[in-house]
């Protein structure tokens, strides 16, 4: 396992400064898209994600296990969305799909959510999938990025009374959509045509996302 496990607040005074000096002598004269670089940034975040889960893992953590400068997981990845996506093998995860389907009206956000899953999760090999399902630490650090990412997301977009509520039912239909026609597919429901999952799906989500708030 790599180490250190988490952020770099246990290294202080000259200490730091020389694990900084290393680090920007490390990266000086190098091209900021060296393979190598960016191939140790993802086991050091594979380990971090498959260790601490997605919420428990900081970019910073992942920076000071890898030896290298925070900036370069944003070059090389885009954000930790990307990074978790690649690091672990959910190469659905990897775009900015999310940032692209939360703008917009809210009338039109379960259809821009399903259209984000099903154009992500369509592209990736089936082998895949059936990997990390098979891999406990991978879905349980997929369960938190659903949890303190998707949700979270998707409850600040909303806002207003018992958006958090609301927020969760919505990654239930998500979550439930991934896991029965990617993860661990239901034959009817893997067949679907992507528009028939729009069709079908989309009546559910958007029940969940716009439901009233209820009396207190």
């Amino acid at each position: 396992m790599l180490a250190p496990r988490c952020g770099v607040d246990g290294v202080d005074g000259p200490a730091r400064g020389a694990q900084y000096s290393t680090v920007l002598n490390k990266t000086r004269g190098r091209p900021r898209g060296n393979p190598e670089t960016k191939a140790r940034i993802a086991e050091a975040a594979r380990e971090l994600f498959r260790e601490h889960g997605y919420k428990g893992t900081t970019v910073r953590a992942i920076a000071a296990t890898a030896g290298v400068d925070s900036a370069l997981i944003s070059y090389h990845f885009g954000s930790k969305q990307g990074l978790f996506g690649q690091s672990l093998n959910l190469l659905c995860l990897e775009s900015t799909a999310l940032d692209q389907a939360l703008p917009g009206d809210q009338a039109g956000l379960a259809d821009r959510l399903l259209t984000a899953v099903t154009t992500l999760w369509d592209a990736t090999a089936p082998t895949e999938n059936r990997i990390a399902l098979q891999d406990d630490d991978t879905m349980r650090a997929f369960r938190g990025y659903l949890e303190s990412e998707l949700l979270v997301r998707i409850a600040e977009f909303l806002g207003g009374p018992d958006a958090t509520e609301r927020a969760t039912a919505a990654v239930g239909v998500i979550g439930g959509l991934i896991f029965t026609r990617y993860l661990n597919p239901i034959r009817p429901i893997a067949a679907l045509p992507s528009a028939e999952v729009q069709r079908i799906f989309g009546p559910a989500l958007r029940a969940a996302l716009h439901a009233r708030a209820r009396q207190r």
